[in-house]
């Protein structure tokens, strides 16, 4: 197998294992700890964590730690997350949740970091365009990566299913079906029949399989990922060092580039519409409706549709461009443009500064799952749906602009043969 896909297996594979996990623990947070808003706080200060981290570490640990570092050391905060739950209270989960925040960020700079740096390579060895094998990289990694959601969803459907107490076939009054969906204010139904929680056991049974499935992730990644550093020693690409507060503050200096500010809005409503999905969706559509030991099942379909969609997105970008991707509507669908697109659009955009690109996408994401968790307790549904509406409106017009200059502009730092790494850093910030 050609090393740089063995690579870029090793990280799909290492992000499946550990987000099987999370994925299925970030699903169940606003059900299983619904008593005065838990689980939505833990998510809302998991996030928070995240936007701090987003500003600072990912540039500082990536040149610190090298790729394969930064993930190693930020799956481990996953890891004491899943522990965390053993034990959930507020003097649990709450530092838990800022320990995984803080990782969170680093660990998806490393690797869209690491998978650009492995696209490039072997476009160059290969003579192919760069964005092109950067794309099937991200449509190959989000394939695997998003039927974790199919798997931890999976899980917790089984597990939770063998409780004895729940009736599949209760018929719901239509006093609580009215308040569920769109109508649902301030979880006027958290005390409904269909959101009993599971027992202690099952929920016990559960975090034993997610835990083992993160110490695995983290055993993959440690023993198979070979060290970005060395494929570039290798291929005589190691260059030295930034100062150290160059690297520090490099995440924020990107922001002179005036495509920067346009697309921050890409990873906002990212962020908007996957902490609507965990902390509303799962609690006020399907909880409410159909009882949480549903909310494996509906959320294994909205997994599967986004993971293959994320690598069909992937191969169709070739000959469709980004544009066309974008218009696409459907949740799961929609969201595989969100994974695969935005990733490879700020490693396309900003290839001399990806660390620093990635780490403003972070940055702008959390943001969103911060906003989405911070009014979670304050406003209706309905409120929430015509907010997501407002900013993917908004999203949409500003992304348009930047494709709409980015085809006026003949000189692009991806392009093959163009070697010059001034006048691709001159023509970005003159925009």
């Amino acid at each position: 197998m050609e090393r740089s896909l063995r690579n870029v297996l090793v990280v799909s594979f290492g992000f499946l294992l550990l987000f099987t996990a999370y994925g299925g623990l970030q699903s169940l947070q606003s059900s299983l700890y619904s008593e005065e808003g838990l689980g939505v706080t833990a998510l809302s200060t998991l996030y928070g964590g995240m936007l701090l981290s987003s500003m600072f570490l990912p540039p500082l640990l990536i040149q610190r730690l090298g790729c394969k570092g930064t993930i190693l050391l930020s799956m481990c905060g996953y890891v004491a997350f899943s522990v965390g739950n053993f034990f959930a209270s507020w003097y649990t989960l709450i530092p838990t949740s800022i320990l995984l925040g803080l990782g969170a960020a680093p660990l998806w700079s490393a690797q869209c970091t690491y998978l650009t740096v492995m696209g490039n390579t072997h476009a160059e060895k290969a003579g192919k365009r760069g964005k092109d094998v950067v794309n099937q990289y991200f449509g190959i990694f989000f394939l695997i990566f998003q039927s974790s959601g199919v798997w931890g969803n999976l899980i917790s459907s089984l597990v939770f299913g063998q409780s004895p107490s729940q009736d599949f076939t209760e018929t719901l009054p239509e006093e609580q079906l009215a308040s569920c969906g769109a109508s649902d204010c301030l979880m006027a139904t958290a005390t409904t029949n269909s959101t009993q929680r599971p027992s202690q056991q099952l929920v016990y049974t559960l975090l034993g399989i997610y835990t083992g499935s993160g110490v695995l992730a983290v055993l993959m990644i440690a023993a198979f990922l070979e060290p970005i550093r060395d494929l570039q020693r290798q291929s005589g690409g190691e260059k030295k060092s930034p100062p150290f507060w160059s690297t520090l503050l490099s995440t924020f200096k990107l922001y002179r580039d005036k495509r920067m500010c346009l697309l921050i809005l890409l990873p906002l409503y990212s962020g908007l519409q996957q902490g609507f999905l965990s902390g509303e969706y799962t609690r006020s559509y399907v909880t409410c409706a159909l009882g949480i030991q549903f909310v494996g099942y509906v959320m294994i379909c909205f997994s599967a549709a986004d993971a293959l969609c994320s690598v069909l997105y992937g191969k169709v970008s070739q000959y469709t461009g980004r544009a066309a991707l974008y218009v696409l509507g459907l949740w799961g669908v929609a969201d595989a443009v969100w994974q695969t697109q935005n990733n490879a659009l700020y490693g396309v955009l900003f290839e001399m500064s990806k660390e620093a690109a990635f780490a403003n996408y972070r940055l702008g994401e959390a943001l969103g799952f911060v906003t989405a968790f911070g009014y979670s307790t304050f406003l209706c549904i309905h409120v929430k749906l015509y907010i997501l509406l407002g900013v993917l409106s908004l999203t949409m017009a500003a992304y348009g602009i930047v494709e709409c200059v980015e085809s006026k502009n003949a000189i692009r730092p991806c392009d093959p043969g163009h070697a010059n790494p001034a006048e691709d850093k001159e023509a970005q910030t003159k925009m």
